[in-house]
């Protein structure tokens, strides 16, 4: 999000500023053009530590994530900064635009591929769906839908049977590159939500990457959400989201000494399904829901199965 409201700073105010970012996540802003290296001890330098405090106001207000920083860098610089796209702004070099060479078994994907998150990280465990319906997911796409896994070792990512396993094997450069070249994303909201919708599509394919977000009823939908995404959420269907995101952490302790383990920051309304605890607004998402959602992609012809035509569908749009 950062990204954009560079981007949108230097789209508004052009040539009038000089930026540069001290962040632990350097490889989203390899090959950004808006970014001058700057000296730490430069004086005439000032120096942003940027937030987002917009997102206290989220389940009330008619506001993107993507406006966060921007509002916040406004009004720090009494500017008027809007977004210009409805996205983050990555940027690829022509040798990762140009042809995709990877170290692993992606060199065994043949045709299009989806990238596949089965889980997420233990801060906020509210975010993770039944990695079973993953599984069904799959098994119900198989032939049709290539699936290729990724996710942080570190964090939780159960294995999926019929995938492509890039767990632990993708630097976050190295997942641009993949997301780059991917035809569709399966995802909570995660971080690969916000690259699906922030990298560039491949030449010849659709405009708009394909994405379905399992949401559930964490977060609200105006805030999280990208309009070409599936985005499936609960918001409104449950007293605990009645009227907007919950913006709880964990679904249940599990005993690290974290905040999240702190009852205000629990999960209110808990599924035990045969031993394993789900969020309702997470359980009452079905697998067929969600293989209908990405199937829908092919039934509305923006996808189709021989993917040679999908470059027709790109030149036509």
């Amino acid at each position: 999000m950062l990204t954009a409201a560079v981007r949108d700073l230097h789209r508004h105010y052009p040539g009038q500023y000089l930026t540069d970012v001290r962040t632990p996540f350097p490889e989203l802003w390899e090959n950004n053009p808006y970014l001058t290296p700057l000296s730490d001890d430069d004086p005439e330098a000032e120096v942003i530590q940027c937030e987002y405090p917009l997102i206290h106001r989220s389940n009330g207000s008619p506001y993107h994530f993507i406006h966060g920083f921007e509002q916040f860098l406004s009004k720090t610089l009494d500017l008027q900064i809007q977004p210009t796209e409805f996205k983050g702004d990555i940027h690829l070099s022509e040798d990762e635009l140009a042809s995709f060479e990877y170290l692993g078994e992606i060199e065994a994907v043949e045709k299009p591929f989806w990238l596949i998150v089965s889980g997420g990280k233990y801060d906020f465990t509210v975010k993770w769906w039944d990695a079973r319906r993953y599984q069904e997911v799959v098994d119900n796409l198989r032939g049709r839908v290539e699936f290729v896994q990724v996710g942080e070792m570190s964090h939780c990512h159960p294995p999926l049977n019929g995938v492509i396993d890039l767990r632990g094997q993708t630097s976050l450069r190295a997942l641009i590159r993949l997301m780059h070249f991917a035809q569709g994303v399966l995802t909570p909201i995660s971080l690969l939500m916000h690259l699906s919708a922030a990298v560039p599509v491949r030449r010849g394919a659709p405009p708009l990457r394909p994405c379905v977000v399992v949401a559930g009823g964490r977060e609200p939908s105006q805030w999280a959400a990208y309009g070409h995404h599936q985005f499936i959420h609960t918001i409104g269907q449950l007293p605990c989201c009645a009227q907007g995101g919950c913006w709880k952490a964990r679904t249940v302790p599990i005993g690290d000494g974290e905040s999240g383990d702190l009852p205000e920051h629990l999960c209110t309304n808990v599924v035990n399904d045969e031993g394993l605890f789900l969020p309702r607004c997470m359980h009452m998402i079905t697998s067929a829901e969600v293989t209908r959602r990405i199937e829908d992609y092919f039934v509305g012809g923006i996808l189709r199965d021989d993917p040679r035509d999908n470059e027709s569908i790109a030149t036509e749009k």
